[in-house]
């Protein structure tokens, strides 16, 4: 973690601020990848996820942009009530689960709201490149909209189409006909409210296989979690060591109370940093973090909520 010292506030939306964060030592950040996230640690203590949305060469400033949930925990609304310009917060590195695909040469891009965030940075990055692409972004209203004049003006010209107040039972109609007018194969992304991105995956799926769809959550999949639990076996590679995970508790908590060095943060399976290598057994995948290919492949796992399928599950630790 490292300090950084609000320099502007800014009013987005209707609930909705950006965050401009330089350096507290004022050095330059790093450059990252676009779809990165941070965490951030706010005045009351609680660490959550926020995706960068600045251009992602500029090393001056990060950009962050938060919605104040009407269930706020303390995370989004100590952001909005209790911070000003010139504070500082502790912030970490970016981490990145959510990457323009290497292969894709063409991209469309459905944002919801708040979910806009880490695919503005990867329009500014496609910008960069000349690649084509099209942002289709989702709101209620302009006014729940947010950065609608940055994405109106010149920078992101004939690239950003706006669809507004769309009601659910019309959604899948608009999304097909948005991925009608995309080129084949184009890579589709999506960031959003789960029903949201539920649908774009439903709609993408008629068209193209799901290497060529991506998404990121900002939320844990409350279904997943609330399945019943079993106990399992892991064995750590490098020692051979056999330990029991009761179905009460977590593979994260057994591991370190072993003594594992799992770092974690959200302990919701949304932002990867507790990710294990699987070196044999089918793991249980509960997280929203990893991809369907990966999980496809059971060479992986999130710790913090994700189980066994297998009685024994190997990993390389």
């Amino acid at each position: 973690m490292m300090k950084v010292r609000i320099e502007r506030i800014v009013d987005e939306a209707l609930d909705i601020r950006s965050f401009r964060l330089v350096r507290a030592d004022g050095q330059p950040f790093d450059a990252y990848e676009p779809g990165a996230h941070v965490d951030v640690t706010g005045p009351t203590g609680v660490t959550r996820q926020y995706s960068l949305c600045s251009p992602p060469e500029d090393r001056a400033a990060y950009l962050v942009a938060v919605k104040k949930e009407a269930a706020s925990r303390g995370g989004s609304a100590a952001l909005h009530e209790q911070v000003e310009e010139g504070m500082e917060l502790e912030m970490g590195a970016p981490r990145n689960l959510f990457r323009l695909a290497a292969e894709a040469r063409e991209h469309v891009m459905f944002a919801a709201g708040i979910g806009v965030t880490p695919l503005l940075s990867m329009a500014y990055k496609l910008n960069a490149r000349g690649e084509p692409y099209v942002l289709h972004y989702f709101a209620r209203s302009p006014e729940h909209a947010a950065f609608v004049e940055l994405l109106s003006g010149p920078v992101f010209a004939g690239k950003v189409e706006f669809h507004y107040g769309v009601e659910p039972a019309d959604l899948e109609a608009e999304l097909a006909a948005c991925l009608a007018r995309a080129p084949a194969a184009a890579h589709v992304y999506t960031c959003g409210p789960a029903p949201f991105m539920n649908k774009v995956v439903e709609v993408a799926r008629h068209s193209r296989g799901e290497d060529a769809i991506h998404l990121e959550h900002f939320q844990a999949d409350p279904a997943a979690n609330a399945a019943p639990a079993g106990s399992f076996e892991v064995e750590l590679a490098s020692s051979g060591v056999v330990l029991q995970v009761p179905a009460d508790a977590s593979l994260v908590d057994v591991l370190q109370a072993h003594g594992c060095d799992i770092d974690t943060e959200c302990r919701e399976g949304i932002c990867g940093t507790c990710i294990v290598e699987v070196l044999e057994g089918e793991p249980e995948h509960r997280d929203n973090c990893l991809s369907s290919k990966e999980k496809a492949s059971n060479r992986q796992i999130c710790a913090c909520v994700s189980r066994a399928r297998s009685a024994r599950l190997v990993l390389d630790l």
